[in-house]
């Protein structure tokens, strides 16, 4: 397989599709869909072929491409992945399709567009998570922002450009920032070096050094865009009314892919980039972990919209990702890595199955809901599923990632890991609280009244949600699948930190 571009194709296969889809006649409905789905799942084939040639035993990254783009700035086209940039970008290419195949019944009009936007959405995300080169990495970062833009904004509910605005302004703003800094370092490393060779390339830059108050001021600037898209307190108010009037399966990328983006960026760049920073401003990292991971809990108990209450469910568990990267311990970054993987999963299934039951009632309120169980059997127990993933029950993908992080929470300081393991009970009810309410009881009045309309899920249904229930239960049992993958970057994390901080006097 070294014989070929392999991450280059992956990560540009799906505009190849965008292309083919620009040249068929709109009306030719079908086959949009058709050239869309089949993009998505060869790119997804493509993911699986560098996942079986992957070598989880070798140093550095692999599948390397390295070719000079822009000479006199040190800017290559340089791309490499190791073990938890692969996974996310399995985690990428499996979303995509299963959100592609979701989307054939909900959306009817500019069919065409939508998939164009939703496959170069996807060249974006994968050359995030595959860049090795500063100023690559910042236009892969860039270009998710446009088609997400255009998939809230022209297939989403009511108030989609109120949503679609706040979202573009917020993460906008964390990019610039992120921007400023890249040139920063660039320019620093060119005065010191006499040289632009390297000015951009993330494995030079890493090893270089930068003086404590360009440290700081860069980590800022790169910590706000992560933090905004992950989403952290108190950066996070973006994030319910973007998956509140997205579509369903703008919703699953966007809970699934796009919060990666943040917490791949704090573990890629963030840290390994400005240790000294990291350390010294990771208690207040912390601290604001902790009460995103609170609030979330708090705020998803009340609310009154599922869609809304998956949302800040996802700020809660988002926080265990950021909880765990900044406590510096092995099993707390282990524990991230899983939980950005499993809350992918488990989180996009939610959507999905919110938009199941939207698709048929054209509401989410769940005052509204009561006694699915009774006409959606199926429905009710592919739900009940998920919902107890969510909630971290062992033996399913949500425990194994939370429970590291507490591991590691209680070796950095057992306040910290008692405060965590709170959000914990208060995610078991207000998830536990909503299913009853939605599935249990007599049927509502509501639902009633739509007789024949409140039909079980279909196959098309069904098969998006098969694969992420397999998923769920595989990564729930064997943790070492994934784990695997993590041990060095894991290593190599805690190594650019000098191998950790404690307090608390263990």
């Amino acid at each position: 397989m070294n014989d070929l571009p392999w991450l280059t194709i992956v990560t540009f296969l799906p505009l190849l599709g965008a292309i083919l889809i620009a040249f068929i006649p709109r009306p030719q409905v079908r086959l949009v869909r058709g050239v869309a789905l089949g993009t998505a799942l060869l790119t997804f084939i493509v993911s699986l072929l560098l996942l079986l040639e992957f070598d989880i035993n070798a140093t550095g990254f692999q599948y390397r491409e390295e070719v000079d783009w822009i000479p006199a700035f040190g800017i290559q086209y340089k791309l490499g992945i190791d073990g938890m940039s692969l996974a996310l970008v399995v985690l990428t290419t499996t979303l995509t399709w299963i959100s592609i195949l979701a989307s054939f019944a909900p959306i009817r009009d500019r069919v065409k567009e939508y998939m164009i936007s939703f496959l170069l959405l996807e060249v974006g995300m994968i050359g995030v998570f595959v860049a090795l080169d500063l100023f690559l990495f910042y236009i892969f970062w860039e270009l998710v922002l446009v088609p997400m833009y255009l998939i809230i904004g022209v297939w989403g509910g009511a108030n989609r450009i109120y949503a679609t605005i706040k979202f573009v302004l917020y993460t906008l703003v964390g990019s610039l920032l992120m921007l400023v800094a890249i040139l920063g370092m660039a320019f620093t490393y060119q005065a010191a070096t006499g040289s632009w060779v390297g000015s951009f390339d993330y494995e030079t830059l890493r090893g270089f050094g930068f003086d404590p108050t360009l440290q700081m001021l860069a980590f800022i600037g790169f910590f706000l865009a992560f933090a905004i898209k992950v989403p952290m307190f108190p950066f996070h108010t973006w994030l319910p009314d973007a998956h509140v009037e997205a579509p369903t399966a703008g919703s699953v990328i966007l809970a699934g892919v796009l919060l990666k983006l943040g917490g791949y960026g704090l573990i890629r760049f963030n840290v390994p980039l400005f240790p000294d920073a990291a350390q010294a401003v990771a208690p207040l990292i912390i601290v604001l972990s902790l009460i995103g991971i609170v609030y979330g809990a708090i705020v998803a108990l009340v609310q009154p919209d599922l869609k809304k209450l998956v949302a800040y469910s996802s700020v809660s568990h988002m926080g265990f990702v950021t909880l765990g990267i900044f406590i510096f311990t092995e099993q707390g970054l282990q524990g991230a890595l899983l939980q950005m993987i499993a809350h992918g999963i488990i989180t996009g299934a939610l959507f999905l199955l919110v938009g199941v039951i939207y698709e048929r009632t054209h509401d989410r309120t769940i005052a509204k809901m009561g006694g699915l169980a009774a006409v959606m059997p199926v429905y009710a127990a592919v739900f009940g599923y998920f919902v107890l993933a969510s909630l971290a029950l062992p033996g399913l993908a949500g425990f194994v990632g939370e429970f590291l992080v507490l591991v590691g929470a209680f070796e950095y300081w057992p306040p910290v890991a008692a405060i965590a393991a709170l959000a914990m009970m208060l995610g078991a009810a207000y998830l536990l609280w909503m299913y009853q309410r939605v599935i249990f009881g007599e049927v509502s009045d509501f639902l009633r009244g739509l007789g024949h309309h409140l039909r079980d899920m279909d196959r098309t249904e069904a098969l998006t949600l098969a694969p992420l229930v397999v998923m769920t239960l595989a990564f729930g049992l064997f943790p070492g699948l994934l784990l695997n993958l993590f041990t060095l970057p894991v290593n190599d994390f805690l190594a650019s930190v000098g191998g950790g901080i404690v307090i608390g006097g263990r």
